[in-house]
């Protein structure tokens, strides 16, 4: 049961991990030629849980640099809003599964010591 509790303990640190990159790219969301990153939690040995972290490389929306009156284009972030939105929730449902699931464990823990003693 010990190794659950820290799969589970892994698994919360690496949603955290995720909210962290999103919360990242969503803080440079309008910054010029930000490119965003992406973490991935993959199972690691023992059923431990990791993250691992990519830069995506996908081209961002080109618009007329307004501090130039030369016509020049910049590159705007990559970033998309809604897609963070949609990792932070994911992010969120899973730490919170972890969570609920290492707090059922020291109940049931307190259970059978109050049972026994």
């Amino acid at each position: 049961m010990g190794m659950t509790v820290q799969n589970n303990g892994s698994a919360l640190q690496a949603f955290s991990n995720q909210i962290l990159v999103s919360s990242n790219n969503v803080a440079n969301s309008l910054s010029d030629e930000f490119k965003a990153d992406r973490a991935y939690n993959v199972e690691a040995k023992n059923g431990q849980v990791q993250t691992l972290i990519s830069k995506t490389q996908a081209s961002a929306t080109l618009a007329e640099d307004p501090l130039k009156n030369d016509g020049s284009l910049k590159e705007l972030s990559n970033t998309n809003i809604a897609e963070e939105m949609i990792v932070q929730i994911q992010a969120q449902n899973g730490f919170d599964a972890n969570a609920k699931m290492i707090q059922t464990y020291d109940e049931t823990t307190g259970t059978l010591l109050d049972t026994i003693a």
